[in-house]
C-alpha cells in the first residue's frame, strides 16, 4: 500500500499576462488566448524584461535571466509537503527529482533540491515530462516495503518557460512555471492511500512533444491534443468504474488547456463542483499541473471522497493514481 502524507506547490512571482503577451505583439490579444486555450494568466522564473527585450530567441541565455532556480523552487513546495506531513527533513530516506527541463543535464537535480533542504539522502530523477510525478508515484508504488525507506520525498520544479519562443504565439500562451512535493510511505499509514498507480507509453509518438537540447518548445499541436482528450477520457472512465461511490470522485486532469478539460469533463459527466483546475490561472505547468491543484485543494476533501489524478504528455505518455480520503483534512493543513 502506499500512503500520501502530505503535499506542497509553489508558483514564482513573475507573472505573464495575457495583456503583457499583446504588448509582444505576436498576433495574439485576450481574447484569441481565452477562445483557445481558457488561460488568463502564468508564472515565470524568468525576469520579465528578459522576455520583453529578448523573446528568450537563444534559450542559452535564459539561465542567467532566472529569478529562482529549480531546486530553489521545488525546495519551497518541499517543505510545505513536509509541514503538512508533519515530518522534519532530515527523517527523508529518499529525495526524487524529475520534470522536463532540468537546470544541469548532471547531477540529479533531486541533489540539488536536497542541498536546498539541508538533508542527506539517496537522490535521484525520474524524467518523464508531464507524466513524471505520475511515473514517480508508479515507481514508488512498486517498490520493495521492507527495503523501501520510511519517508520518500517527490519534489519537482518544472520551468519550461525557459524553453518558449516568445515570438511562436502558439507557445508563448501555454506555459508557465511551478514546483509540486510530496510525501509518500509505503510503511507508515496516513488518512489518504493512493491507489491504481498506472504509467504507459506510446513511444512512436516520442517526436510529438519535443524539447531540444539547448532549443525550443515543440509540439504537433492537434494531433496531440486529439491524443490528450481521448487518453484521459478513456483513463477517468476506468477510474470511474473503479471509484467506491461516484459520487464522492473528483476529477484532477493535466492542466494543458482549460477547454480540453472542459470537453473531458462533458464527455465524463464530471459536475462543475467535482472539477478541480488551475489551469486559467497558472496555465500549462507540465507535471505540476495536476499535484499543484490537488495541494491547493488539500484541506477541501473529506472522508470517504476519491480523487482521480490523470496526466497525459511526451513520450507520448499517459499516468493514472486514485487517491482514497479516509479521514477529513484540516483546511489550510
Amino acid at each position: 500500500m502506499l500512503y500520501l502524507h502530505g503535499v506542497g506547490h509553489f508558483h514564482p512571482r513573475a507573472e505573464i499576462t495575457n495583456s503583457f503577451l499583446e504588448e509582444l505583439d505576436i498576433g495574439t490579444d485576450d481574447e484569441w488566448i481565452i477562445e483557445r486555450t481558457g488561460i488568463r494568466s502564468r508564472r515565470t522564473v524568468l525576469d520579465l524584461s528578459y522576455i520583453r527585450t529578448t523573446r528568450n530567441s537563444d534559450v542559452r541565455a535564459a539561465g542567467e535571466a532566472c529569478e529562482i532556480s529549480n531546486a530553489e523552487l521545488a525546495a519551497k513546495a518541499a517543505r510545505m509537503a513536509l509541514h503538512r506531513a508533519g515530518i522534519e527533513a532530515e527523517e527523508v530516506g529518499l529525495v526524487i527529482g524529475g520534470g522536463s527541463v532540468p537546470d544541469f543535464v548532471t547531477p540529479a537535480e533531486a541533489c540539488q533540491v536536497a542541498e536546498a533542504l539541508h538533508l542527506t539522502a539517496p537522490c535521484m530523477d525520474i524524467r518523464s515530462a508531464c507524466t513524471s510525478f505520475g511515473a514517480a508515484l508508479y515507481a514508488v508504488s512498486m517498490m520493495d516495503v521492507e527495503r523501501a525507506p520510511e519517508w520518500i520525498l517527490l519534489a519537482m520544479a518544472e520551468t519550461t518557460t525557459r524553453s518558449v519562443n516568445y515570438n511562436d504565439r502558439r507557445s508563448a500562451v501555454l506555459w508557465g512555471d511551478a514546483a509540486v512535493a510530496a510525501v509518500l510511505s509505503t510503511r507508515v499509514a496516513s488518512p489518504v492511500r493512493v491507489g491504481r498507480c498506472e504509467l504507459a507509453s506510446n513511444p512512436r509518438g516520442h517526436d510529438k512533444v519535443i524539447v531540444p537540447w539547448a532549443g525550443h518548445f515543440d509540439q504537433h499541436g492537434a494531433s496531440v491534443q486529439t491524443f490528450a482528450i481521448k487518453q484521459t477520457v478513456r483513463l477517468l472512465r476506468g477510474l470511474q468504474r473503479d471509484c467506491a461511490d461516484p459520487g464522492r470522485l473528483h476529477f484532477i486532469g493535466h492542466q494543458a488547456n482549460g477547454l480540453m478539460l472542459q470537453n473531458v469533463c462533458e464527455r465524463c459527466h464530471v459536475p462543475a463542483q467535482r472539477h478541480h483546475s488551475n489551469v486559467r490561472d497558472f496555465g500549462n505547468t507540465a507535471t505540476a499541473g495536476s499535484p499543484s491543484v490537488l495541494s491547493a485543494q488539500w484541506g477541501a476533501f473529506r472522508a470517504g471522497d476519491q480523487v482521480a489524478l490523470v496526466g497525459v504528455g511526451a513520450g507520448l505518455s499517459w499516468a493514472t493514481a486514485l487517491l482514497t480520503f479516509d479521514a477529513p483534512r484540516e483546511a489550510g493543513v
